[in-house]
């Protein structure tokens, strides 16, 4: 599930013009922002996507999961503090369920018993 909303979220910023983005709601954050700012934004989840659940399906690199999960905790923190400035506690809270979500997978995947320990 996390990966999906991270390719979705790489998707739109990675690829739909900053103008169309700043006119939705959710959005509005990217008015302030460079238009490559967001478009990294965007590679970066495009590549945590990938970074959640390739490494797992290949079973290369595993460490790899959790490490994205981390990254992920951080991009969500920002996100986090992004949406709160600008009063938009409801996408506050979406991000805090995300961010859940990668606490849960990273905290799972580092654990004594993973990797075949």
């Amino acid at each position: 599930m996390l990966s999906a909303v991270a390719l979705a979220g790489g998707i739109s910023k990675t690829f739909i013009p900053k103008g169309k983005l700043a006119a939705q709601h959710g959005g509005e954050w990217t008015e302030g922002a460079g238009v490559g700012f967001v478009k990294s934004l965007g590679s970066l989840e495009l590549l945590a996507a990938v970074g959640l659940v390739l490494p797992a399906v290949l079973d290369t690199a595993p460490v790899m999961v959790p490490v994205t999960a981390a990254c992920w905790i951080a991009l969500m923190a920002g996100a986090m503090i992004t949406h709160g400035r600008l009063g938009q506690f409801k996408l506050v809270l979406v991000n805090a369920v995300y961010l859940a979500l990668a606490v849960f997978i990273a905290w799972g995947r580092f654990g004594s018993w993973s990797f075949g320990s």
